[in-house]
């Protein structure tokens, strides 16, 4: 089977895509700590659950898409890949990198193992 670029990209959007996600999901953390500390001292104690949340869904989606990422450049597991290009869809700023690494994973299906 010939290689072709198109899941060497997929994967490569899927990492990018988590990358910015761990950024993501770091910022929020920070801010939402400091921010957290503020709000709970006046008397609203469930913002540091949501802030938890918030951190924790973009790093949990960064993971997969950094894994699927590494999956679709090795074309191995296929399923893998294209978990990780969904959750690059899912992360919140580069919406178009995980539609393009859906895309690319889905038309490269062939060349995984």
């Amino acid at each position: 089977m010939e290689k072709t670029w198109k899941p060497t990209v997929a994967g490569i959007l899927s990492i990018v895509a988590g990358s910015l996600g761990i950024i993501v999901g770091i910022v929020v953390a920070i801010l939402g700590t400091i921010g957290g500390g503020v709000l709970g001292t006046l008397g609203l104690p469930f913002v540091g659950g949501l802030v938890v949340t918030a951190t924790v869904v973009p790093l949990a989606l960064s993971a997969v898409a950094i894994a699927g990422g590494v999956c679709a450049i090795k074309r191995r597991t296929w399923g893998l890949a294209l978990a990780g290009a969904i959750c690059a869809l899912l992360i919140p700023p580069p919406f178009v990198l995980g539609v393009l690494a859906i895309i690319f994973v889905t038309i490269g299906k062939d060349e995984f193992k």
